[in-house]
């Protein structure tokens, strides 16, 4: 099973050779894309209630148009995260244009309970909302986020290192990186990872399972996660469950071989 006490632990970027694979499985996932399209069609519907995605480091909105367009298409009110591109603590203000983001989803929602899924760092900022707002929060669900463990387990760390004049540990906004990683135990969180990633590795982006809480392994890389059939069908299947009746994924029949075990063995 996996360590429950990792606080700010050092894993071992992933290997370079799955960066090197990241294009081709997202062509891949591109292409199974187009061919799953008339089954991604039979997903549970929707129930209309509000949906925040938020887009990874780097990137904006653009990257979660095809996340947002699915839900969309199911009957979700998807809203972008609105906030250009994501720079992570180099975004002045961002604690508060982060509440302000979500309160004004909520508030044009007529005050019912957003749904977020954040992919890579937009999913820490998922778990702090979650955090922040527990009781306006339906459920959360991130896609390769680094919510435990410590930023120098990632491979953009170095990057953002660059760009910073001290250290992410020595900034406010790592005591708010550790409250991600704390356990939501009032919102239901669903935690989609893959050990394909090239950039953030899957012990960091997992969590002990509780009786609101699952990690879901998928086969892609971490630029595929925005666009996978398999990624896009289980967010379609989590945010399907009626509030306050939460239960864990199932892999049974065809979803054996696309999804992983829910045990997280270590490696």
């Amino acid at each position: 099973m996996q360590d429950t006490s990792i606080g700010d632990r050092v894993f071992p970027a992933p290997s370079s050779r799955l960066l090197f694979r990241e294009a081709p499985r997202l062509l891949g996932e591109m292409a199974a894309l187009a061919t799953t399209a008339p089954f991604l069609s039979l997903a549970p519907r929707g129930d209309g209630h509000p949906v925040l995605v938020m887009p990874g480091f780097s990137a904006g909105d653009q990257s979660t148009a095809i996340i947002r367009g699915y839900l969309e298409s199911l009957g979700y009110d998807a809203n972008p995260w609105g906030l250009g591109r994501n720079l992570g603590p180099m975004m002045p203000d961002l604690s508060i244009r982060l509440r302000q983001t979500f309160e004004s989803v909520f508030n044009a929602g007529g005050g019912e309970k957003v749904s977020i899924v954040g992919w890579s760092l937009g999913g820490v900022y998922a778990r702090l909302l979650a955090h922040v707002y527990p009781d306006q929060v339906r459920n959360v669900i991130t896609l390769g986020s680094p919510y435990r463990g410590s930023p120098r387990s990632t491979r953009v760390y170095p990057i953002v290192r660059s760009m910073m004049d001290r250290p992410l540990e020595q900034l406010p906004i790592n005591d708010l990186r550790r409250l991600a990683g704390t356990p939501l135990d009032d919102v239901p969180t669903s935690s989609i990872y893959s050990r394909h990633d090239s950039i953030v590795p899957w012990q960091i982006a997992t969590e002990p399972t509780g009786p609101t809480s699952e990690n879901i392994e998928v086969f892609t890389g971490h630029i595929g996660l925005g666009v996978s059939p398999a990624v896009l069908f289980a967010i379609a299947d989590r945010l399907s469950l009626e509030e306050g009746r939460w239960s864990p994924f199932h892999r049974d029949g065809w979803r054996r071989p696309v999804y992983g075990s829910a045990e997280l063995a270590s490696d």
